[in-house]
Order: structure tokens, then C-alpha cells, then sequence
């Protein structure tokens, strides 16, 4: 039983971190590109299709204070993960620092938990990718057909279901290859599509706010009903539950600031740069989500994204309602294509870093720590990872995997803030590049707010979450347990190999 709790010896961890040469990850991003890796990570579906769902299905016009309700309790988790990723500068995320503070189990816990941030965003992404690409087609009199380009558990208003989503595969399987091929071609290509998708979210942020109609955000907080969706799910609608309920829907948008801190052992100056990498691209994307909530939710009615249903979106509003701006609806179509590319991109990568730790500690298949002799990169964990996302992609509907998404990242957001409160307690004197402000009270804010929007999303995303977490205690129990390296050190790689950018 006390195997189950033992922690990973600090200076075992800061000579992981100080490692340099075959054995080590390449140091090579500076603050400006760990904030465009945050940006990449959170600009993508959860703002520009999730929005829209929330203020049809919960909030209304409130959807702006949900933002912000989001956003408050990203910010409580994005100090602690700045805290830590300063004082720990070592690949693995929340992994690494729950191994570090709360023991083994629950390591493993939040290392099962992280699958479902980043390998299940990417396959929820990736559908939406498909969709779009749909439409990109469409405009040149092509289109995938609707069964190979839904799950089986869609069908259209003509009854044909789908059979697999194959556009989704697709760009998961690109990606992939580009990451093998090298991280450093990565960034720059994730870099580029920053630049291109925060440039068209600006531009509808500044046109749209010419077409806003006061009555849409008359009244800003609807009175508290209930909404079924043509799907059958009954929701809490306007009110303090409908707000709640959309901040745990567009809490989808802010994953990914935390995908830099997966990236810690790769900074030049992980001390100054992580707390700068993670804040900053947080700060900056809430201030544009609320912007953009509140244009939204002003340029077309909560009735016309009802009676869109998948089709509601900004590309929708600006359709319907901006007329002139034809442009721009496909710009944003364009930058939404873009910007899914980008989000996939870093969710591959930050599971690929995690997996990594999890492996050199024994508790999954060395296969995960396996580097490519030319290119240097996890491919055979990259790979295992594309057929994963892959199979969720092509089979499983993005509703389902989206909000496992949220639900994982939230309780990986309240082990964090946890954690940074009991390392405070039982290493005080440990240097610290970045110091959570308020200690223990911000840490309590962040376990509260994100535990709310945890209760907002209902009891069939706990059980989800519940169910998944079980399999991973048969996974742990059956192989990880066992093959531990708690009290060994980490395996060495083959003489000349080493992972880089």
C-alpha cells in the first residue's frame, strides 16, 4: 500500500530536468514560442463551433459571463501549472507534478486522465476538421460523402448513417507525420497558423461589432428554464445553471494553455519562459473569447442557432446576418481549418511528452519513450496515439468526446491546484522561478470553480469520466504497478539518441 503513495524524490526529478546530451529533450523554445504553442493549443473548436452550442443550449447571451467564469478558473490552474512548471522544469504536465506531490496512484490517475485532454480533444477536433473540410469542398461542387464522413451513430435528415469519418483520420494521420518527421517543423508550421487564425478572429471581433443588436443581449442573463435539444438531452437553461453549464461547455475552448507546460523541458529558460508561455497565452485568448462571445451572441438570435442545429456557428451568423461580408465568412472557415490543424497539432504533442515521462517511469511500455534514429521523436508513441485518436475519430461522435474532454482537464486542473498547495506545505524551501500569489486561497478558488463547472456538465459526464478512470485502475494494477521504477533509475536510451525540436 505505501508503494501506492511514494512520491518521486525531488532531486531525482531536477536532474531530469538538468539533463543535457543522448538522454535528454533539446532546449531550444524561448517565451514567444511557448505562448504561440499555448495560442495554438486553445484557438480552435471549442471557440468557434462550442460558442455557438452554449449560447443555443444553456446561456443565451450569459454565455460571455460563463467565458469569464471559465476563464477565472483557467487562471486559478494556470498560475499553479506556472508555479510548477518553473520548479519543475520536466516533460509529463500534471503527471509529473502529482508523481511529485501526491504519489504514484495518483500520478497514474492524472496521467490516464490526461488521455482524455489531449488524445480525445485531437479525435474531437479532428471530426470537426472534417466538417469543415466538408465545406471548403463544397464550394468548389465537391463533398465527401455523408457515410464516410460521419461516425455510425449519425445519421442525416434522410436516415442514411454514417460509417466512418475518413476526412478525420486523415488529418490526424498528417499531423502525425509532421510530428515524427520533427517538433521544430511543427512549431513552425503551428506558428503560421497563429499568426493566421488570431488575425481573422480580430477581424470578425472588429466587423461584427457594427451588426450587434441590443435586443439579443436583452435580457444578458435569461431567466432560469430548461431546454431539451432536438438530440433528447434536456439542459438547465439562462440563470446561474445555465451559466455554469456553458462555462463546462466552453471550458473545451481554453484546452491547450497547459499543453506548454508538456513542452518545460524544452525551454531555454524554463524558470522565466513557462510562466510567461502559460499565463501569457492565457490572458491573451480570454480577453479575445470574451470579445468574441459577446459579437456572437450579439449579431444573431439564441432561436437562430436552435434552429441551425450542427450547422450553428460564426460562419453562420455572419451569413445570415452581415451582409456584404461574404468574405469573411469563408476567411473564418479558412482560419477555422487552420486553427483545428494547430489544436490537434499541440494536443499530439502534449500526449506524446506525457506519455514519454510515463514511460521512462516504468508505468507504461517502453515503446513510449522509443525515439526515431534519424528524426529524433517518439514515433512509435505518435503512432500508437494515431491509431487511438484515429479509431475515436471515425467511430465516436464529437458531442460524446468533447465533453470527456472537459471533464478530464478539470480534474486534472483541481490535482494541480491541489498539488501546488502541498508542495507549499512540504518543500517550502524549494526555488521557485514563478510564485502562486495567495496561497492557499488561490488554490481554493481554482479547486472550487473548476469542481462547479465539473457539477455543471451533468451526471453522464461524471459517469464517464468514473468508467474511464476505472479502466486505467485495470491497466495500472494489471502492468504499470509492477514495471514501476519508483526506486530504480530511468532507463537509458541507445547510445546516440535523443529526442529534439
Amino acid at each position: 500500500m505505501a508503494k501506492l503513495f511514494a512520491r518521486k524524490p525531488l532531486d531525482r526529478l531536477m536532474k531530469e530536468a538538468e539533463e543535457v546530451g543522448e538522454h535528454s529533450l533539446k532546449r531550444s523554445l524561448g517565451a514567444i514560442n511557448l505562448v504561440a504553442l499555448g495560442i495554438g493549443g486553445i484557438i480552435g473548436a471549442g471557440l468557434f463551433i462550442r460558442t455557438a452550442a452554449a449560447i443555443a443550449d444553456r446561456a443565451g447571451p450569459s454565455v460571455v459571463l460563463s467565458f469569464i467564469v471559465a476563464g477565472i478558473g483557467c487562471a486559478f490552474a494556470g498560475l499553479c501549472y506556472a508555479e510548477f512548471a518553473s520548479m519543475i522544469p520536466v516533460a509529463g504536465s500534471a503527471y509529473t507534478y502529482s508523481y511529485a506531490t501526491m504519489g504514484e496512484f495518483v500520478a497514474w490517475i492524472i496521467g490516464w486522465d490526461l488521455i482524455l485532454e489531449y488524445a480525445v480533444a485531437a479525435a474531437t477536433v479532428s471530426t470537426a476538421w472534417s466538417e469543415y473540410a466538408n465545406r471548403v469542398l463544397s464550394w468548389f461542387d465537391m463533398r465527401m460523402p455523408y457515410q464516410w464522413s460521419h461516425s455510425p451513430f449519425e445519421h442525416d435528415p434522410g436516415g442514411v448513417y454514417g460509417l466512418m469519418n475518413i476526412p478525420a483520420v486523415f488529418i490526424l494521420l498528417v499531423l502525425t507525420l509532421l510530428l515524427i518527421r520533427g517538433t521544430k517543423e511543427s512549431a513552425l508550421v503551428n506558428g503560421i497558423i497563429v499568426i493566421l487564425k488570431v488575425s481573422i478572429v480580430l477581424l470578425f471581433i472588429g466587423i461584427g461589432w457594427h451588426f450587434i443588436n441590443p435586443a439579443n443581449h436583452t435580457p444578458m442573463i435569461p431567466p432560469t428554464t430548461t431546454y431539451t435539444t432536438p438530440q433528447g438531452i434536456t439542459h438547465a437553461y439562462g440563470g446561474i445553471l445555465g451559466i455554469l453549464g456553458a462555462a463546462g461547455v466552453v471550458f473545451f475552448a481554453y484546452i491547450g494553455f497547459d499543453a506548454v507546460s508538456t513542452a518545460a523541458q524544452e525551454a531555454r529558460n524554463p524558470k522565466r519562459d513557462m510562466p510567461i508561455g502559460i499565463l501569457g497565452s492565457l490572458v491573451f485568448c480570454t480577453i479575445l473569447y470574451v470579445l468574441f462571445s459577446y459579437v456572437l451572441s450579439g449579431v444573431a438570435t439564441v432561436q437562430d442557432f436552435r434552429a441551425a442545429g450542427r450547422e450553428a456557428s460564426v460562419a453562420f451568423a455572419i451569413t445570415k446576418y452581415m451582409t456584404g461580408y461574404e468574405w469573411l465568412s469563408k476567411s473564418v472557415t479558412v482560419a477555422i481549418l487552420a486553427g483545428f490543424s494547430s489544436v490537434i497539432l499541440v494536443m499530439l504533442l502534449g500526449q506524446s511528452r506525457v506519455f514519454f515521462s510515463m514511460s521512462r517511469d516504468g508505468l507504461v511500455p517502453r515503446v513510449f519513450s522509443d525515439v526515431h534514429p534519424r528524426y529524433r521523436t517518439p514515433y512509435k508513441s505518435n503512432m500508437l496515439f494515431f491509431v487511438f485518436t484515429g479509431v475515436l475519430a471515425a467511430f465516436v461522435p464529437a458531442d460524446v468526446t468533447g465533453e470527456m474532454t472537459s471533464i478530464g482537464t478539470l480534474f486534472a486542473f483541481i490535482l494541480v491546484c491541489a498539488g501546488v498547495w502541498i508542495m507549499r506545505v512540504r518543500s517550502p524551501e524549494l526555488e521557485r522561478g514563478f510564485r502562486v500569489p495567495a496561497v492557499p486561497l488561490v488554490c481554493t478558488l481554482g479547486i472550487i470553480v473548476c469542481g462547479a463547472m465539473i457539477y455543471g456538465l451533468g451526471w453522464t459526464n461524471w459517469m464517464r469520466l468514473i468508467v474511464w478512470l476505472l479502466i486505467g485502475l485495470i491497466f495500472y494494477f494489471s502492468y504499470g504497478k509492477s514495471h514501476s521504477r519508483i526506486n530504480v533509475p530511468p532507463p537509458e536510451m541507445p547510445e546516440g539518441i535523443k529526442l529534439s525540436r
